[in-house]
This record gives C-alpha cells, structure tokens and sequence, in this order.
C-alpha cells in the first residue's frame, strides 16, 4: 500500500522489474543477520574494519545510551552527532563551532529522533535489532566551513555500476552521476518527486584514489545483490561512510524515469527461486 501511494502503480511481487520493485522485494525476502549489523552507525566500524581496516574508519569520540549522558563540555570544538539506528539525514547534527551551539535544542532533536523506528515504517529489515545510541565521531572537511563531497558506490554484486556525487549538501546541493569509469551520465536521482530537471552536462575531475575508493566498494558489497557503499576523500585520505541496502527506501525517483528499469536490469534477484527475475 505505501509503494502505491508513493510511487503510483501497483507493484509486482511476482516479477518485479524496476530498481524500486526490486529494493521493496530484497526489504521482505533478503534477510542475512550480519545486515543488521552493517546498518548500525556503530558496529558497522568494527565489522568494516575486519575487513579493510581501521585507517578507513572515522574516529569514535563516544558512545551513548541518552542524549542527557552527554558532557558537552568534554566534547572538542567540532565533532559529529548521530543516531546508530537513523536513516539519511535524520538524528544528525554536524557542529562546526561549539561555541554557537544549543544544548537544549540538540537534546531535543535526539529524543525525537529516538522516536524513529524504521522498521516499522519502512519496513527495513535490518534496522529491526539496532540498539539506539548516539555516537560522536571526529568532524571531517577539506576546507572550513564547506559540506565534504559524497561519494555513493552503486554495487551489484561486488561490481560497482555508479558514482553518485552529492555536492554542498546544507547550501546548494548538486547531485550527479557516474559510470565506474567516471564518464558523466545523464541521469539523476533518487529524489522524493517525480519531476525533477536533469543537471547540465558537468566536468569533475576524477579524485586521484578514485581506483582505491572503487577497491573499498567492490570488496565491502561482495556478494550482495545489491547495496550503496558511501565514502568520503578528505585530503587524499578514504573514509568510510556507511552501507545502505535501500536508497531512498526504494520510493525515490529517477530522472528521466526509465533509469528505474535500467537500474532494475541489473539487479538480479535470479538466486532466489521464487521471483522471475
């Protein structure tokens, strides 16, 4: 019923065919335990960290059960708030100067963001188990005061397809796509509206360990049908982001709309015997 009322069609369990079709099936029949622990902001440290290593791991400052077990005052003048059980951007709060700060308004932000269940919203599996805590990481940028770039690894099975690039975040965000070789696509997404006009043709120069970014990707979304591995470059120096199986939830839109489908197309749900495709 939500996939009809977001997206405007009916979707089809039995053979679905777009990329969101798809993201809704993988949410209810695609159930490997170790995905609740990939999508805990926390616990994914440790379990990307066995995997490639703790240098691409952004420092904890603290882990915590309550927003009021916070000591602000022990906290350096920029730092990372954020929720391990939020989605997107939600139960997230970047301080760039403490000293501008409200204590009482971040406090307030996390106990509604406590609230978030998305699970029982959305109907994302994984979320299901994830304890809900605040962790404090180091604040990362390249330059004062500007958002860092986003690099979002579209993997299928191992196999990285795109990049998308999001730019100024919090000012004037940009949003743009490209292949594993970093040529530029005209496409755009996933956006919650449907009528979304396509950015201009760009050039953006490749990051210089772009090949070390598509390693990173490839080796954390192995074997998986599909995931996003998002990475920062701060500095000529890799950071993990995190993992999302489901962008947008799967009720985003593409632009132009049949990218929904070529996306589809490369989604295989071909191991699972119960779907045509």
């Amino acid at each position: 019923m939500l996939f009809r009322f977001e997206m405007g069609y009916w979707m089809d369990f039995d053979n679905p065919q777009t990329f969101t079709e798809k993201i809704q099936w993988l949410k209810l029949y695609n159930r490997r335990p170790e995905y609740t622990q990939m999508v805990d902001k926390y616990a994914v440290k440790e379990y990307v960290a066995n995997i490639i290593g703790d240098e691409y791991i952004i420092p904890t400052i603290g882990v915590w059960d309550s927003v009021d077990d916070i000591d602000f005052d022990k906290l350096p003048n920029q730092f990372v708030l954020k929720t391990t059980h939020g989605g997107g951007s939600s139960g997230v709060f970047v301080c760039r100067d403490k000293s501008k700060i409200n204590i009482q308004d971040i406090q307030q932000c996390f106990v509604k963001a406590f609230e978030q269940d998305i699970y029982t919203t959305l109907r994302e599996w994984p979320y299901k188990g994830v304890p809900k805590k605040i962790l404090c990481e180091c604040f990362l940028s390249e330059v004062s005061n500007n958002d860092l770039v986003d690099y979002k690894f579209y993997c299928f099975r191992g196999s990285v397809k795109y990049c998308q690039v999001i730019k100024d975040r919090n000012t004037d965000e940009k949003i743009y796509f490209f292949n594993q070789y970093w040529e530029y696509q005209q496409f755009s997404g996933l956006y919650t509206e449907p009528n979304i006009d396509l950015a201009p043709p760009i050039s953006l120069p490749m990051p210089e360990n772009y090949s070390l970014m598509l390693n990173i990707a490839e080796t954390l979304s192995k074997d998986i049908p599909f995931c996003r591995v998002d990475l920062y470059n701060v500095m000529g120096k890799v950071y993990f982001g995190e993992i999302t199986f489901f962008p947008a939830s799967g009720f985003g839109f593409f632009a132009p709309k049949e990218w929904d489908n070529k996306m589809g197309d490369l989604l295989s749900l071909n191991s699972y015997p119960s779907v045509a495709k």
